[in-house]
C-alpha cells in the first residue's frame, strides 16, 4: 500500500513538473534551418529567440498524430493555423515588437514561446 502511494506521489509531482515548471533553453531561431517539430506532446524547440522588427516565417513540422497538435494557435498575433500531419507548415510572422508571444495548440497543452529582442 505504502509503494502505491510512493509511485502515486511520484507521477503526481512528474506531472506538475512537465505541465507547469519545466522551463526550456531558449534557442535563437535560424532562419535557413530551423524547423519546430510538433511531437510526444512538446513543440522542439520550445523557446525561440527572434530579433525585433523582422519579418520571420516558421516552420513546424507535426509529426504527433494526438488531435490536439492539429492546430497551432499565436493568441497575440491572431493566429491559428491547422498543422498537416508529416509536412511541413509555413507560419509567415509579421514584424514583432520586443516581447514575448506564447503560442500553444487549442488546449495549451503543447506549449511554447517566441522571445523577442
Amino acid at each position: 500500500m505504502i509503494l502505491v502511494n510512493l509511485i502515486g506521489l511520484v507521477l503526481i509531482a512528474f506531472i506538475v513538473w512537465w505541465f507547469w515548471l519545466y522551463q526550456p533553453k531558449p534557442q535563437v531561431f535560424d532562419t535557413q534551418h530551423q524547423v519546430i517539430k510538433v511531437n510526444s506532446g512538446v513543440y522542439l524547440p520550445a523557446k525561440l529567440m527572434l530579433k525585433a522588427n523582422q519579418a520571420v516565417q516558421l516552420r513546424f513540422l507535426r509529426e504527433d498524430e494526438a488531435a490536439c497538435s492539429q492546430t497551432l494557435v499565436i493568441p497575440d498575433l491572431g493566429i491559428s493555423v491547422d498543422l498537416s500531419l508529416g509536412k511541413e507548415t509555413r507560419v509567415d510572422l509579421p514584424p514583432l515588437a520586443k516581447g514575448e508571444y506564447a503560442f500553444h495548440c487549442q488546449m495549451q497543452m503543447y506549449r511554447g514561446q517566441l522571445l523577442v529582442a
